[in-house]
C-alpha cells in the first residue's frame, strides 16, 4: 500500500487548495515545496518594521467559489478590500491579506502535512504507484500525484514516466520578474491608492505598502516589466541593484531608502494559459495544475486547485 493517497508538489495557492479540498474528502495528502515557506507568489517579507508583499499584490473575484473564500477570510479578519480600482471604480474590488498575502497561504496550509525545504528530485511511476524522491534522498509512495509547480519544473519530474504530456504545455515558458523591496525613512511620493497600476516600459507594478495598509512604516515594492527583467537577469548583482535604485528614484519623493532587497522570479507569469483548469491522465493518476491553467491571477490558481482536487476525488477511494 502507498504511504499516502496523494502527493502534491508545490505549496502555492493551487497546491494548498488541492490539499485542503482533498483533506475535506478524507483523502490523505503530503505537500512538498522547495521554498522556505508556503505560498509561492503569495509572498511577504519583513525588512525591519516594514512588511512588503513582493509577488501577487492583490486579488479579484469573478467566481462564486473564490468570492466565498474571500468572504471567509474577511469574516475572520485575514483579508479586506484595498480599493475598487486604481484609476476609477471598475466593479472589481482589489482584495489584500491584512497581514500580507503570505498570511493567506499560511491559513490554507493550517493542519495540512506540508513539507517545505523539500525539493522534489524525481517522480517515477511503477506498478500503479508513484515514487516521489526529494533531493535529500527521502522518498514517499503515493497512489496519485498532483503537480502545481511552474509547468517547466513539473514536467521535468515526470517526462520520462508519462508519454502523453502535451508538448505545447510542457514547453510553455514564463516571463521573468525582478523586484526591488525598499524600506523608507518617510512617506514616498505615491498617493491615493499608492499604486501605479498601468504597466510602463520598465515597471509592471509599484506600491507603497503603508498606503496599501499592511506596513507600519513606508515601504515600496517595485516589480519590473518582463523586458526590463530579461535585460538585467544575468547582469552582475551590483549592476542590477543600482539600475533598480535609479528606476525607483522618481517615486521616492523626499524619502530615502533605509534598507533594500532584490527578489528574482524566474517563473513569474505564464505566457500562455491552458484551455482547461487542469490537465490530467487517469492511466497514470496524474494531474497538473497551477496558474498556467487558471490564468496568472490568484483566482485562476485557486480554481485550478479546486479542479485538481475534484479530479483526484473522482479517481480514488480514500483510506479510512
Amino acid at each position: 500500500m502507498a504511504d499516502v493517497d496523494c502527493v502534491i508538489v508545490g505549496a502555492g495557492i493551487s497546491g494548498l487548495v488541492t490539499a485542503r479540498n482533498l483533506a475535506a474528502a478524507d483523502v490523505s495528502t503530503i505537500v512538498f515545496d522547495k521554498g522556505r515557506s508556503v505560498g509561492g507568489r503569495l509572498a511577504t517579507r519583513r525588512i525591519g518594521d516594514a512588511r512588503l508583499d513582493h509577488g501577487a499584490q492583490f486579488m479579484t473575484a469573478r467566481s462564486d467559489a473564490f468570492a466565498a473564500q474571500l468572504a471567509d477570510w474577511q469574516e475572520r479578519g485575514l483579508a479586506d478590500v484595498w480599493c475598487h480600482g486604481f484609476d476609477s471604480d471598475d466593479g472589481h474590488p482589489r482584495w489584500i491579506g491584512v497581514n500580507g498575502m503570505n498570511s493567506l497561504a499560511k491559513d490554507l496550509a493550517n493542519d495540512l502535512d506540508v513539507r517545505v525545504d523539500h525539493r522534489v528530485f524525481a517522480a517515477a511511476w511503477d506498478d500503479g504507484e508513484w515514487l516521489i524522491t526529494c533531493d535529500d534522498a527521502s522518498a514517499v509512495t503515493a497512489s496519485h500525484l498532483v503537480l502545481t509547480a511552474p509547468t517547466p519544473q513539473s514536467f521535468s519530474f515526470v517526462f520520462e514516466a508519462v508519454g502523453t504530456l502535451p508538448r505545447e504545455l510542457s514547453s510553455a515558458d514564463h516571463d521573468r520578474t525582478i523586484a526591488l523591496l525598499a524600506a523608507l525613512d518617510s512617506p514616498s511620493a505615491l498617493t491615493g491608492t499608492g499604486a501605479r497600476h498601468e504597466p510602463s516600459t520598465d515597471i509592471a507594478f509599484i506600491v507603497d505598502h503603508a498606503v496599501k495598509g499592511i506596513s507600519r512604516v513606508p515601504a515600496i515594492t517595485m516589480n519590473t516589466s518582463p523586458a526590463w527583467s530579461e535585460r538585467y537577469w544575468d547582469a552582475p548583482p551590483e549592476e542590477t541593484e543600482q539600475a533598480l535604485v535609479d528606476l525607483i528614484a522618481p517615486f521616492l519623493g523626499s524619502a530615502s531608502i533605509v534598507e533594500q532587497q532584490v527578489k528574482k522570479w524566474r517563473f513569474a507569469t505564464p505566457r500562455a494559459t491552458w484551455s482547461t483548469p487542469c490537465w490530467s491522465d487517469e492511466e497514470f493518476q496524474l494531474v497538473v495544475a497551477g496558474d498556467a491553467f487558471g490564468g496568472p491571477r490568484v483566482e485562476g490558481a485557486f480554481l485550478s486547485g479546486l479542479a485538481a482536487a475534484e479530479t483526484i476525488s473522482q479517481w480514488c477511494t480514500p483510506r479510512r
